[in-house]
């Protein structure tokens, strides 16, 4: 009877190696779809931000602040770092000071994103930073051809993809 309860105990052994290579096996498998899963997420959000960024700038770019609202949450708590002033609470605010301040001045503007836009998403709040360039010719006869620095901190709401805080400067020297 040794030799049987020996052979058991290597059939046994051999089994346990067995399930134990399936479950290492299953976890490996998981581990490879929820990278690639990770990665088309990745991949997904920065094709939407992109848009949404290119979209932003074109608003901008157009000279009347209507045009950008529909990036903007509503929240009259909301605070916005734009270039002149300092900042501005709410878009009601924001866009009241923009015409005032920038596009009364403005004979035609314009705002392009860089290519290096960055993306980092957690469930429904997102952040964006990315170079943009502002050219401007103002009423004057002045112009104006600075980089910007662009931070975005955006919230989905419902099926849409809102600023609720922003934050624009311009290097110092221009």
């Amino acid at each position: 009877m040794p030799a049987a309860n020996s052979a058991l105990s290597s059939r046994a052994v051999a089994a346990r190696h067995h399930w134990f290579l399936y479950v290492l096996f299953a976890f490996a498998v998981a581990l490879l779809t929820f990278a690639g899963a990770r990665a088309q997420s990745k991949a997904s959000d920065d094709a939407t931000f992109r848009k949404l960024i290119d979209g932003y700038c074109s608003a901008w770019s157009s000279g009347d602040p209507a045009n950008a609202a529909k990036y903007y949450a509503k929240d009259a708590s909301l605070t916005f770092y734009d270039l002149t002033p300092f900042s501005y609470s709410g878009w009601t605010d924001y866009d009241r000071g923009v015409r005032k301040n920038i596009f009364e001045h403005v004979e035609t503007a314009s705002l392009t994103a860089g290519k290096e836009l960055r993306v980092t998403r957690h469930g429904n709040v997102a952040w964006t930073t990315v170079p943009m360039r502002i050219t401007a010719k103002f009423k004057d006869g002045k112009t104006l051809d600075s980089p910007v620095r662009y931070t975005g901190i955006w919230e989905k709401r419902g099926k849409t993809w809102l600023l609720v805080h922003e934050h624009l400067s311009v290097p110092m020297g221009g």
